[in-house]
């Protein structure tokens, strides 16, 4: 069987015997997992190799490219100003970016940017992947374009601009960079190895994801017009564009972050722990409570699957049964990493891997290592 390294308690055993499983089957070549209660850590293992030829192993400082996780990053960045006063997410959008408003986008508010009811859900064309990494022009085009439907009648998930739009909020309030704004304000008093733009001193940690099987769109039979089509095209990465140099250093708030389960757990163990871990506060139970304020609640317009979203996280919904009742938020990313946060609970799951799974919302892999994490819990 795969060794597993790191710790967890007993009651946790079931964990790294599946991930043992899941790399000796090949479901799995590195990854890694932890869970947090009350703020602690009960969970740090980790397994596997870095590398598709299995020729490195994965190191408990090992991080890869998370894709979407990273968006619980931003949301949990833009709730740090939301607790200070400094953002009203009830707010419109062009209140602190004023050129937001062009193009019959004047009444966005700010919570609709966090929960992908926006209607500005990808790029307009012409645009390409190396566009996103230049702030200025990306942000501008996205401040002149129209939206693709009425904002706030549905959600149509903001798959590659969602760090861009609420980052440049964080910007225009902080003078901050969203990166550097996460740098600071979590990633430094909390101690977390997490990064949005990763400076290249650390490249030589970074197990490259392995891409998935092409994603379940026929594009042949889809409207070209639709916001699904134009979100998906606008731009459309490959999994391997995360290999590069300036991927990797880039201030993608939506896609780019780079960390393992310990450092994901660790950060989202704030809301999860009523604001506070160690000591550092961020959030207040009332800030942590608007992420539960439902904003959307139906066929999700870009990923045709039906979703809840509250404020910055997605909620338990029809193609999450999984998750238990109560004040539960989630997100994940591209082909199978995931993050599950119980505020009633006080408990934060995450699962990080380099092999990248069918499909946009996560797979069994994730479901499974969840399950067994709450086996170990026992009865609430």
């Amino acid at each position: 069987m795969a060794e597993i390294h790191g710790t967890a308690e007993p009651r946790f055993d079931r964990l790294s015997e599946l991930v043992s499983a899941s790399i000796d089957s090949g479901d799995d070549v590195g990854a890694s997992v932890s869970v947090t209660v009350e703020g602690e850590t009960v969970v740090d293992i980790w397994g596997g190799w870095t590398d598709e030829d299995r020729t490195t192993p994965w190191q408990a400082d090992t991080i890869t490219n998370v894709w979407s996780t990273t968006k619980t990053m931003t949301s949990l960045s833009a709730l740090i100003l939301v607790e200070r006063g400094e953002l009203d997410p009830d707010a419109t959008v062009a209140t602190y970016w004023p050129e937001f408003a062009a193009n019959g986008k004047e009444a966005i508010t700010v919570k609709q940017l966090m929960s992908h009811t926006s209607g500005v859900s990808g790029w307009a064309q012409p645009v390409q992947v190396d566009d996103l990494y230049d702030w200025d022009k990306s942000t501008s085009m996205l401040a002149a374009q129209e939206p693709w439907w009425e904002p706030g009648t549905a959600s149509g998930y903001h798959a590659l601009n969602q760090g861009h739009l609420v980052g440049e909020v964080i910007r225009r309030i902080t003078g901050k960079q969203l990166g550097r704004f996460f740098a600071d304000e979590v990633a430094k008093p909390l101690d977390v190895d997490f990064h949005i733009g990763l400076d290249p001193s650390e490249f030589d940690r970074v197990s490259n994801v392995i891409p998935p099987p092409p994603l379940p769109f026929d594009l042949e039979s889809m409207d070209m017009e639709s916001p699904a089509i134009k979100t998906m095209t606008g731009p459309a990465p490959t999994a391997e564009t995360a290999w590069t140099s300036a991927w990797r250093q880039a201030d993608i708030g939506a896609a780019n972050g780079h960390g393992n389960a310990r450092s994901v757990a660790r950060a989202q163990a704030v809301v999860a722990n009523g604001g506070e871990v160690d000591g550092v506060r961020l959030l207040s139970p009332a800030t942590i409570a608007r992420i539960f304020e439902v904003q959307a609640d139906g066929i999700d317009v870009v990923l045709g699957e039906h979703l809840r979203f509250g404020i910055g996280y997605g909620l338990k919904s029809t193609t999450s049964p999984y998750l238990p009742d109560g004040n539960v938020c989630f997100w994940g990313g591209w082909g199978g990493s995931a993050i599950i946060v119980d505020t009633d609970r006080r408990v934060t799951f995450a699962y990080m891997m380099n092999r990248m799974g069918e499909g946009v919302l996560g797979d069994e892999r994730a479901v499974n290592l969840f399950q067994a994490t709450y086996d170990g819990l026992g009865p609430a």
